[in-house]
Formats: structure tokens, C-alpha cells, sequence
């Protein structure tokens, strides 16, 4: 026992440096109760994989532990831990020296410890070290896409394929990815369709559901009209895509009768499994499956491990189910990257030969056979690769591009050649050069104001430059002016990587409302307040992530405005008192994480003046992808865009 006190004392050492939490520690504490003569290693196996599920990790990596135990646990850097002189140093210097082999022979011994099936806290699965928990969502992810990916059909019917000419009658795109994703999707129950901002996932999957809806019908020996599902994770998710579905069916040239079996309404995640009231458990489940044929999710790249297995565990056994998202983008804020580690490898097009000949006989595009063949799940993932937004002239894809790929060097001469890409340099021009030449926290800071306080699309004088001028003069047309102001505030949207701090949403939500209404705010609320959902109400109809603003209505009360996200309703603003809101937040600045899902016109991503482990290279992709027209980075210290880009969680 001497020695576990002395592991709890070092792990006091750790909390104090922010290296653990007092949960982490709690945890160990239970393991202790489990196990009193547990092994000071299995001690310290069980804190660190802790400390991973608080980062987002499902497991703890024994082999990269040993290898990079600053990159795989994000705290600082070894070199620096070489000349720290106190107790907790000391004892990562020396827990540094454990061999995977130490690791994994006091894991074996431990009766903590199982190797699969079992009621241990804890499971050994090779090098990975998971808690059983997501050991076991692991499992039923596994085996209920593995079920899905056996094929359906040997062929498609001639019908079918003309139907696909016509919806793909040419392409400038070659191969066409669109019409290859469609062909796949068609022969298995499972599907992910991946790519980047404007690659037209919304698009295919209108197009895929035309041809599953036509089959469904031709079908001679049991023709049905199939109960189709729409969802995303959030609330926001979900109204963005109801909209883009909408879009998209207005351009499509199908039959009526098919766009009418086509739903235009997404649901959130939870509202599909029937979540209950504070509880992890959902009403849906392998008991009391989901009553559908086909379930589409979009932004799938904000889906945690735990919700990914409710989701397949309440889907029946001849479901399908097709899963969208950019697997760049992202992971949840929950433990888990399950598009990411889904869609591993999906960039090489690693197709095998019954894929190509199903790919060349009704796509009609010849692949060329790749080096070395994808696994199961990669040959029903196709990455769409053609933005039909950004050109080879748009800084905003150029600049994602060299992100994603992590070369910061590409990134910088991106970011500094302002000739070439205008969309990477709005006004105010000068103080944008400045702060290129030499990032300091008192120039973003003012180049911050500027573009804040700026009255055209670039900043947030322009919204409310929409509140004063354009409120109208009856009650019938106050809707259109909230659905103009609420445009107008969409138009521009500051972004930060963290929560609190200066440079984090708390503090820059202070100092924005500070510039923007020193002199009018006298209260929590005032006209102009821009407020961000933060807890889900089914009463009300708002959702976690969705965006209102505080308008006097036409009978002078301050009430909050937010837009209808229900494509076929009459009404398209909902008039919330400030009293009946659920928990909200200013929403000036917003994190990365919440803005998913949605774009603006113009982003400003601000950065700290530290590197933090949340600030990763897909943390910066996605930033810069929610912005449609232009985009500005803001850094508060020289080095922290390149550091970020360089830290990868994949």
C-alpha cells in the first residue's frame, strides 16, 4: 500500500501542473477499491486512459505511449519535461522509461484487467487499453456494419441504369464520384459518402434516393414505398440540411412522384432514438428498433462512439443506413472519431475487384486498381473530390488544402500571397499586412475591432445597421425584417479554439459586446443580443446550437427571434420570450466545435497566444471551411497556426 499512496501522491503532483484531473484521480481511486494491490503501472495505465477519454480518445495506445508520450497524452513537450526539477517530472521522466512490454505484463496480471468478454473495468486488446464501456460500443459498431456491408443485390436492372444516365447525363469531373457513390450505395445496406465543403454530398445523396425509391417501386415481387429518415447530430445539423435537401430537389429532374417520397425534414439524432429525460438511454434500441428502411445522417463527422452504437443498435437488421460528413473535419466533442477512423484509407480508392466491376458496369468508370486493397468498410466509402465551390483561384481552398495536408510552410505563403487570393484579405487591409508580418495580441486585437464594428458584409456593424434602418412600420412585416436581421448577423461570425481566457469565447464575447454597445446595454438583455442554445427544449423547438436574436417585436417587447428551421411551415420566424429560453449563451464568438454544421459568409478564426492540445489541424480545417466567401486568421502570438497544423489526432 506504501507504494499506491506514493503513485496518488505523484498524481497529485500532475493535477496541480494540469496534466491530470481530479477525475482522472477519482477513477484511480475506484480501481484502488476494486484491486487494493494493484500495480503502480496498472495505476498509471488506468489515470492516463482516463486523461484520453476526457481528450476525446477511446483508448489508450501502449505502443505510441512508449514511443511519443507527449504527443499521445498532449502535455508538453518532452524536452522541456528534461529540465523540470519537481516530483511530477521526475516521475514522467521514469514512467517514460516503462517498455511496452512493463505495460502490458502488469496489465496481464491485473485481475482488473480482461482480454474481451468479462466484467473487468478494464480491456487489453492488443496495445490498446480501453475502458469496457466503449470496448463493447466498439464491438456492437463493428459487428452491425459488418452485417450491413454483405451485398444485396447481384445486378441493377436496365431501368435503373438509365435512370442514372439522365441523372448523370455529363460531368466535367472524371471519374465522376457522384455517380460512383450512387452505384455503391445501391448494393449494400451501408454507405459513407465523404468530402469537403461543396463536393455535393447533398446532391448525390438526392440523387441515390431517387434511384433506391425507383427500385423500391419497379421491384415486380414486392413493390413498397420506403420509409425514408433524415437526421443530424445537432439541431443546426439538421436544419442545414433540410434546407440543402430542399435545394437540391428543386434542381433535380425526377419524377413529382418520387421528390414527394424524398423527406425534407431531419430530426436530431436524439429526437430519432427517442432520448429520455436526463438519461443516457434511448427509447429506440435493439428491443424497439427504429420503424424504417432507409436512415441518412449528415455531418456524421460529429458522432461520438456511444451515440454511433445506440444508433446502429436501433436500427432493424434490413435498414439501411447511409452516413455523409467530411471525415477532415472535427470529431465529436465526446470520446470517439468514428468518421474519421470509418473513412481511414478512403482517399486511395482502395477497391477490390468485385468493386471495380460493379463501379465499371453501371458507372461506367474504369479505376485503376490500387497498390494495396482497402478494408470491408472501404469498398462502400466513396470520397467526392470536386469542390464546386473552391477553385484553384480561392485562397479558402487553397489554404484548407495545405492544412489538411499539414504543410504549414504552404499554409503561411498561402496566408501571405494577398495578390492572388482576395478572399484571404478583407478590409481593413493595412492592419491585416501588419498582423501577417508580425502576429502580437494588440494588433489582432484591433484588426479585431475593425472588422467588428465594420457596417458592410465583413463584420457585425452590419446586422445591426439591419435593426435600425430597415425596422418596419407594421406588425405584418416585422418577420421579414427579424429573417433580415438574423441574414445579415449569419453574414460574418468570429470564431475561437477555446472557452475561456482572452482569446476564448468568454473573454471575446466581453470585449465585443463592449465595442458594439457601450453605451446601450444596461442589462443581461438588449436588442442587438445575439444568444446560442446551449441544452436541447422539444417544448419551445429549439435545439443545442441554434442562434437567435433579441428584437423588440411589433408591439415593442424584447423578445428573441429564431429562425423556423421547419422547411414546410407557414411561419418562418418563432418568437421566443427571454424568460422561456433554456440555457443560452452570447454568441459573438462561438468555438469551432459549435459552429459545425453551419457557414458564413466571412469567418474570423482567432487564435491564442499558447498552443493548446485541442488546437489541432483539423480544429484550424474546419474553421477555415465554414466560411463561404472569405476568411481572416487572427493571431494573438507568431507560431501557434503553425504548431497547430502540425498536431494531428488521426
Amino acid at each position: 500500500m506504501i507504494r499506491q499512496a506514493a503513485v496518488i501522491d505523484s498524481m497529485q503532483h500532475w493535477i496541480a501542473k494540469g496534466w491530470l484531473s481530479h477525475l482522472n484521480r477519482a477513477f484511480v481511486g475506484f480501481l484502488l477499491d476494486l484491486e487494493p494491490d494493484a500495480t503502480e503501472a496498472v495505476l498509471w495505465a488506468g489515470a492516463l486512459l482516463s486523461h484520453q477519454l476526457d481528450r476525446g480518445e477511446v483508448y489508450l495506445d501502449l505502443e505510441k505511449l512508449c514511443e511519443q508520450p507527449g504527443l499521445t497524452l498532449a502535455i508538453p513537450a518532452d524536452d522541456a519535461w528534461a529540465v523540470e526539477q519537481d516530483e511530477a517530472a521526475a516521475e514522467l521522466a521514469r514512467l517514460k522509461d516503462y517498455s511496452i512490454e512493463t505495460w502490458k505484463a502488469a496489465l496481464t496480471q491485473s485481475r482488473l484487467v480482461s482480454f474481451g468478454e468479462g466484467v473487468t473495468p478494464l480491456v487489453l486488446t492488443g496495445n490498446r487499453l480501453y475502458l469496457r464501456r466503449y470496448w463493447h460500443y466498439e464491438q456492437i459498431i463493428q459487428a452491425c456494419i459488418m452485417q450491413r456491408l454483405q451485398p444485396v443485390r447481384d445486378s441493377l436492372p436496365s431501368s435503373l441504369s438509365e435512370r442514372l444516365q439522365r441523372l448523370f447525363p455529363t460531368s466535367s469531373e472524371s471519374p465522376d464520384w457522384q455517380k460512383i457513390a450512387c452505384v455503391l450505395a445501391l448494393r449494400a445496406r451501408f454507405a459513407i459518402i465523404t468530402g469537403g465543403p461543396g463536393t455535393g454530398k447533398t446532391t448525390t445523396l438526392t440523387k441515390l434516393l431517387a434511384l433506391l425509391i425507383h427500385l423500391a417501386q419497379e421491384d415486380s415481387e414486392n413493390p413498397k414505398t420506403l420509409n425514408i429518415l433524415l437526421a443530424a447530430p445537432t439541431g443546426k445539423a439538421a436544419a442545414r440540411v433540410s434546407e440543402s435537401i430542399a435545394k437540391a430537389l428543386d434542381n433535380l429532374a425526377i419524377d413529382e412522384s418520387i421528390k414527394q417520397c424524398i423527406p425534407r425534414k431531419a430530426s436530431t439524432l436524439h429526437r430519432l432514438l427517442g432520448s429520455g429525460h436526463d438519461s443516457r438511454r434511448f427509447q429506440h434500441n435493439r428491443h424497439n428498433p427504429i420503424v424504417a428502411d432507409i436512415v441518412i445522417v449528415d455531418e456524421a463527422s460529429m458522432i461520438d462512439l456511444e451515440m454511433m452504437a445506440s444508433l446502429l443498435g436501433a436500427l432493424p437488421a434490413n435498414a439501411q443506413l447511409i452516413l455523409l460528413g467530411d471525415k477532415d473535419q472535427l470529431a465529436s466533442v465526446e470520446a470517439g472519431s468514428v468518421m474519421g477512423d470509418l473513412c481511414r484509407g478512403a482517399e486511395q480508392a482502395a477497391y477490390d475487384a468485385a468493386t471495380l466491376a460493379w463501379i465499371a458496369d453501371y458507372a461506367g468508370e474504369r479505376l485503376k486498381p490500387a497498390a494495396a486493397l482497402g478494408s470491408a468498410i472501404n469498398q462502400q466509402t466513396i470520397m467526392l473530390r470536386h469542390s464546386h465551390r473552391f477553385d484553384e483561384h480561392s485562397g479558402i481552398g487553397q489554404l484548407a488544402r495545405a492544412v489538411n495536408q499539414g504543410d504549414a510552410l504552404q499554409a503561411q505563403s498561402i496566408l501571405s500571397d494577398t495578390a492572388h487570393y482576395p478572399d484571404l484579405r478583407p478590409e481593413p487591409r493595412a492592419d491585416y499586412f501588419a498582423l501577417r508580418q508580425r502576429p502580437t495580441a494588440d494588433a489582432a486585437n484591433s484588426l479585431l475591432r475593425k472588422l467588428v464594428i465594420n457596417e458592410g458584409v465583413l463584420g457585425y456593424g452590419y446586422y445591426l445597421a439591419q435593426i435600425g434602418d430597415c425596422r418596419p412600420n407594421t406588425a405584418e412585416r416585422c418577420d421579414e425584417w427579424a429573417l433580415q436581421v438574423l441574414a445579415a448577423f449569419d453574414a460574418f461570425q468570429v470564431l475561437s479554439a477555446l472557452r475561456r481566457g482572452p482569446w476564448g469565447v468568454e473573454g471575446l464575447n466581453q470585449r465585443i459586446e463592449e465595442w458594439l454597445f457601450a453605451r446601450s446595454k444596461q442589462a443581461l438583455w438588449y436588442e442587438g443580443r445575439p444568444v446560442m442554445i446551449t441544452r436541447n427544449d422539444y417544448n419551445l423547438g429549439l435545439m443545442n446550437g441554434d442562434i437567435g436574436i433579441a428584437l423588440r417585436d411589433s408591439s415593442g417587447k424584447l423578445k428573441v427571434a429564431f429562425p423556423n428551421t421547419d422547411p414546410l411551415a407557414a411561419l418562418k420566424i418563432r418568437w421566443v420570450s427571454p424568460m422561456r429560453l433554456p440555457d443560452v449563451e452570447t454568441a459573438f464568438a462561438i468555438t469551432v466545435h459549435k459552429s459545425q454544421g453551419s457557414e458564413f459568409n466571412h469567418v474570423a478564426l482567432v487564435l491564442p497566444e499558447n498552443i493548446s492540445p485541442v488546437i489541432t489541424r483539423e480544429l484550424i480545417y474546419t474553421g477555415i471551411t465554414r466560411a463561404k466567401e472569405s476568411f481572416t486568421l487572427l493571431e494573438s502570438c507568431d507560431g501557434v497556426f503553425s504548431k497547430a497544423i502540425l498536431t494531428c489526432r488521426k
